[in-house]
């Protein structure tokens, strides 16, 4: 048992049903009960602090009324949730995106870091994923790009608040060790078997050029390329063009 496995032991936070739940989320709970058909184990660990499972529950019903569509805001939970390694959350978005009709090829894509056979769809999960990696801090190329797919400027933060939903609960499935519902159990993903390393090659953008670079995330590879871009291509900037081309050139190392 590792270090942070005896941790969470220590801290041993329950799964509460709507029964036995604290007076503030027992209400929650059962809205909770009556939409889904069961308590959701992320919901019930939520619970011991009923003002994080009113701000969870609150703001999930807020981002459906963003002008993502269903499809869109799915993808941006399960980048969000796949970016911060949180398995609960992307067997239980994997199952939700299914009862939304979001297309398997789609949900798979992400579960596996790209890229998304939509270039609309998969610039989301670029952008995404580079707001997750930067800490809110993407760079303008990265924002460009995103627009440049057809996305608004408010779209932008919409972004942001889906990543501040899946914040609460990523971080609550770390803490908690949260165990994944049978409901999600067929969809069960694995952190160590899906966050391999990325590679890429010059030569599939810049013909003739010999430089591979490797990194264990998309930022850390860009950061390689745009390195090397500037000390043997003169690039001072690499222009949003030539980005898109080195992001559809990434592959698995």
């Amino acid at each position: 048992m590792t270090a942070v496995d005896e941790w969470r032991k220590d801290m041993d936070y329950r799964t509460y049903a709507v029964e036995d739940a604290p007076a503030g989320a027992k209400e929650l709970l059962a809205a909770a009960k009556k939409n889904y058909g069961f308590v959701p184990n992320l919901l019930g660990t939520m619970a011991e602090a009923p003002s994080l499972l009113k701000a969870y529950m609150t703001l999930s019903g807020i981002f459906e009324e963003a002008s993502l569509d269903a499809s869109e805001r799915q993808v941006v939970l399960l980048a969000v949730s796949r970016e911060n390694g949180c398995e609960y959350c992307v067997a239980a978005h994997t199952v939700i995106a299914g009862m939304q009709n979001v297309p398997a090829d789609v949900v798979a894509a992400v579960r596996s870091g790209g890229p998304i056979g939509s270039p609309r769809l998969e610039a989301l999960r670029v952008f995404t994923a580079a707001v997750v990696e930067s800490r809110g801090r993407p760079s303008e190329a990265q924002t460009e790009a995103f627009l440049a797919a057809g996305y608004e400027k408010r779209q932008v933060l919409e972004v942001v608040l889906g990543v501040g939903l899946k914040t609460l609960s990523n971080y609550t499935n770390h803490i908690a060790g949260t165990g994944l519902d049978a409901a999600f159990a067929k969809a069960a993903w694995s952190k160590e078997g899906n966050m391999s390393k990325k590679k890429i090659s010059c030569a599939d953008v810049v013909p003739g050029c010999t430089f591979v670079a490797e990194a264990g995330s998309e930022k850390e590879l860009l950061q390689k390329v745009a390195a090397h871009a500037g000390a043997d291509h003169g690039l001072k900037d690499v222009p949003p063009e030539v980005l898109a081309k080195l992001k559809a050139a990434i592959k698995d190392a």
